[in-house]
């Protein structure tokens, strides 16, 4: 690493900044945070390498960085003059990983990924640089930026901050930047403006569409390798695996077959939430629930298909009556009771604990250590896997040690601090989107899916933190919330009374004077 104290002063620049844009009430507030956060991202680039600002000097460098200004700057435009096509177009951005990686070598900063592997988040980097720019540009002007709840804001600024502070302290201070410059930074102004943007009425149904849109298209593509036996982009570990193994799993366009159902088993909980609501066209939904099955079956996902069960027995028990909710109890324990006796048969017939989990065992030991090591404020971000590995005295690949499961990965990384911080953040994203659908149902049940469906899959693999879904799910809750309760949007209760008068004397229902409704 070439610039350690950079990125470390970067570190607590984009502390600072998580505090002022989460938790600012004014614009200046506001924009001074983003301010800060740009300024904090450019040092932690910095930091990592000061090959592509060299590159910039050249005329090459400069033209493509002038042209990608021109096209930030074009797109943020949009952004400003329609802020409900923020949450739409971050959630079609999020999933793509483009085979584009930057390459200093390369006159343009970036060159073609190989050997099936993917690039970053570059598109949905675009979208949240168009996005603050927006949001920047509509605070000098005076436009409304509503607060965030302080339900979510409290422990989203209080976990970034301290996660950003860590690399003071952090043990693999190259992974830790990597960490913050790439996935957490960026997810903060995610949060901080996808949660100010305009839902109006027809924005929670475009998000639901596009979501389906995507997952199915994920589904189609993955349904299509199976056939074919051809994968565009992939692990090395999966190639040989699919090579001697009877099965073959499919990747769709991500690189892991557990990342593609885990996108999968998104839309199958946000159509099994409207189909629990009662909303939208049953036929369609079932055909949607249909292919996405179908794909995620070629996956082989074991992580996904435990996120699946559980997200429908949730969603069975949130919306069923005294009878489903009997039968949802039942089915958990039975559930309970053949997962449990599934492994002590196979522990009976000589497999050990650590080849039933796939390695996962072996992962949590390792993991462990590095907790019981530093228990209180953890090795810092980032600094797991390292962690892990020179505690084990082991001389393997350091991605080998990745612990899989995201609280004992905060609480190594984090310590016992950390921890708590996260799980604050976890009761405060459980508290808005049960505010959510006490307003609107459809709405309030997918978050719920989305969210409950990415905590259970990263307790088996990685990515609930670094996952951008994660932050645009707790960004759509809060926007949603603050939208409709600055224009007193009536809950779907308060509506009930009003439809029920008006279906009396004929004229059915109708929205109250002055009011927007979802």
């Amino acid at each position: 690493m070439e610039h350690p104290d950079t990125a470390q002063i970067a570190a607590v620049g984009g502390a600072l900044g998580s505090v002022l844009v989460l938790l600012g009430r004014g614009r200046p507030t506001f924009a001074g945070g983003l301010a800060v956060l740009v300024l904090a991202e450019a040092g932690l680039a910095l930091s990592l390498g000061s090959g592509p600002f060299e590159r910039l000097g050249s005329a090459t460098g400069a033209g493509a960085a002038a042209v990608g200004l021109v096209l930030v700057g074009a797109a943020g435009a949009v952004l400003a003059r329609r802020p409900a096509l923020v949450p739409v177009a971050v959630l079609i951005a999020a999933p793509f990983r483009p085979p584009l990686d930057f390459d200093t070598s390369n006159r343009f900063l970036v060159s073609i990924a190989d050997d099936g592997r993917l690039g970053r988040l570059l598109p949905l980097y675009f979208v949240l640089a168009a996005t603050v720019a927006a949001f920047a540009w509509r605070a000098v002007r005076g436009a409304e930026l509503r607060p965030l709840p302080r339900a979510v804001a409290l422990p989203a600024a209080g976990f970034f901050a301290f996660a950003c502070c860590s690399l003071l302290w952090a043990d693999d201070l190259e992974a830790g930047a990597n960490l913050l410059a790439f996935f957490t930074l960026p997810f903060v102004a995610l949060l901080a403006t996808v949660a100010r943007a305009e839902f109006a009425g027809a924005v929670p149904r475009a998000l639901a569409a596009g979501a389906i849109g995507l997952a199915c298209l994920f589904a189609a593509v993955g349904l299509w390798q199976a056939a074919t036996h051809e994968l565009f982009f992939y692990a090395p570990n999966l190639e040989i695996s699919n090579a001697n193994t009877d099965y073959f799993r499919v990747t769709s366009l991500f690189g892991d077959p557990s990342l593609y159902g885990r996108h999968l088993v998104l839309g199958m909980g946000i159509v099994l939430a409207l189909l629990g609501a009662g909303r939208w066209r049953a036929w369609a939904l079932v055909a949607a629930l249909t292919l996405m099955w179908a794909g995620l079956l070629f996956s082989y996902s074991q992580s996904s298909m435990a996120a699946l069960f559980v997200v429908t027995l949730a969603l069975a028990f949130a919306t069923g009556g005294r009878r489903v909710r009997l039968a949802v109890g039942v089915l958990t324990v039975a559930a309970a009771l053949a997962a449990g006796g599934y492994v002590a048969v196979q522990l009976i017939d000589g497999e050990s604990l650590n080849q039933i989990t796939s390695d996962r065992t072996e992962r949590v030991e390792d993991t462990v250590r590095v907790i019981e090591s530093d228990p209180l404020i953890g090795v810092g971000i980032g600094g797991q896997p390292r962690a892990s590995r020179v505690l084990a005295g082991s001389d393997r690949p350091t991605p080998n040690f990745v612990s899989h499961t995201t609280p004992l990965t905060v609480a190594a990384e984090l310590g016992v601090l950390g921890l708590a911080l996260y799980v604050w953040l976890l009761a405060g994203g459980v508290r808005l989107i049960d505010a959510v659908r006490r307003r609107d149902e459809p709405l309030g049940l997918a978050l719920l899916a989305s969210f409950l469906g990415l905590f259970v899959h990263a307790l088996f693999y990685s990515g609930f933190l670094e996952d951008p879904i994660t932050w645009l799910v707790l960004a759509i809750g809060a926007g949603y919330l603050t939208w409709a309760e600055g224009r007193a949007v009536p809950t779907a209760r308060q509506r009930a009374p009003a439809v029920k008068a008006s279906a009396g004397d004929g004229r059915g229902p109708t929205a109250p004077r002055g009011r927007v409704t979802p």
